[in-house]
């Protein structure tokens, strides 16, 4: 899951860029981070379990597809109005994993607290005496 949202906030941040690059008419910019968010999302969709994710799979496919759709729209119309639209549903759906993710770590069992203290006492074994 955590890998997902990385990966949402990389196209994001390529769409962002890609914004500023075609408010500044740095065209080959734009292009080049367009691509590179088409790559993102590329990876997103392969990464779908078409059989075990059932309906969630089938929507985020479709979901995938619009964007690339969009994208190359704002691509051809130089348009960074319409990358702000994409980036828009993008973020939409990040906030969603991450209530997801929120709510999968509340779900498990916290890891036991280990103080400090605690912590460096357990590396200074075989530290040759040495004391922090």
């Amino acid at each position: 899951m955590r890998l997902v949202i990385c990966l949402y906030e990389q196209a994001i941040e390529d769409l962002r860029r890609a914004v500023i690059a075609q408010e500044s008419g740095a065209i080959e910019d734009r292009t080049r981070q367009i691509n590179h968010a088409f790559k993102v999302i590329a990876q997103l969709q392969g990464s779908l379990d078409m059989v075990r994710g059932g309906e969630v799979a089938k929507n985020l496919a479709k979901f995938y597809a619009m964007v690339r759709v969009g994208l190359t729209q704002a691509q051809h119309e130089q348009s960074a109005r319409l990358i702000e639209v994409q980036i828009d549903q993008l973020v939409t759906v990040h906030e969603a994993w991450l209530e997801v993710e929120r709510a999968t770590t509340q779900s498990e069992p916290a890891p036991p607290r280990v103080s400090f203290s605690d912590a460096l006492a357990s590396t200074n074994h075989g530290s040759g005496g040495w004391d922090a």
